[in-house]
């Protein structure tokens, strides 16, 4: 792969919290860069047609980038650095492990 390791976790990460930010934005009542209380992390169950529609297509890609840390949210009152902390070591190490797969991929098809 002709990215470096540390470009491509910057990207991941820059374009993971933009995600995030605008999709929580679009289908939540409110900006923001994460759910707040009681509002559904993944998705909306809005009675709105387009927000339906979209959340359900964007699901999938919620379960992976935000499912398994979704306890965080339970918590009374997380502090703001404390969630994009958790998120952002949790995406590095998905970000590093899609790199290798991609770099292996890459060098594969090149023989």
């Amino acid at each position: 792969m002709k990215i470096s390791r540390t470009k491509f976790v910057i990207l991941f990460l820059i374009f993971g919290f933009a995600f995030q930010f605008i999709s929580n934005s679009l289908l939540g009542p409110e900006i923001q860069l994460f759910p707040g209380n009681g509002e559904p992390f993944l998705g909306t169950g809005s009675p709105i047609v387009w927000k339906s529609t979209v959340s359900t297509i964007l699901l999938p890609i919620k379960m992976v980038l935000i499912g398994p840390l979704s306890p965080l949210f339970e918590l009374p009152d997380p502090p703001p650095p404390f969630l994009v902390l958790a998120f952002a070591i949790y995406w590095t190490v998905i970000a590093l492990v899609l790199h290798y797969l991609l770099s292996k991929i890459y060098a594969h098809k090149k023989k």
